[in-house]
């Protein structure tokens, strides 16, 4: 089984919309796959990190969920490093909502992310096909 956690704007199972940048998301879609690629379960947790009235950063809450991967638009240095330092697979690719993660990260298409959001104060990107650690300058 692997456990994916993904930043929505508002949970509505396949048809949640992926929020531009991890940390400042309302909400986490989490999915369990099963080792054949059914999804067995699919919930939503609200962010309670600082950035929503809670302490600490949404990547301390989400390592709590015990995800395996998360599926991002784009991601500060801060959320980059303690992922990475836990193991934990990062991916990104042009994908619009949950269902498309899915579906991109059981056929391989999503690319790992290696690089944080290039300004500091995570300006969001243009559209939701343009992740923020892509933009150009």
């Amino acid at each position: 089984m692997v456990r994916l956690v993904i930043p929505v704007e508002s949970f509505e199972n396949e048809r949640s919309v992926i929020f531009p940048h991890f940390g400042r998301a309302p909400e986490f879609a989490v999915i369990e796959i099963s080792g054949d690629g059914r999804v067995i379960s699919m919930t939503s947790q609200r962010n309670v990190g600082e950035h929503f009235g809670g302490q600490g950063g949404a990547e301390s809450f989400v390592t709590g969920l015990g995800p395996d991967a998360l599926v991002v638009k784009g991601m500060g240095p801060r959320g980059l490093q303690a992922f990475q330092s836990n193991g934990i697979a990062i991916f990104t690719g042009p994908v619009n909502n949950v269902g498309e993660a899915i579906e991109s990260y059981l056929a391989g298409r999503l690319s790992g992310l290696t690089e944080p959001c290039r300004d500091a104060r995570h300006k969001f990107p243009s559209s939701v096909d343009e992740p923020c650690h892509q933009r150009s300058a």
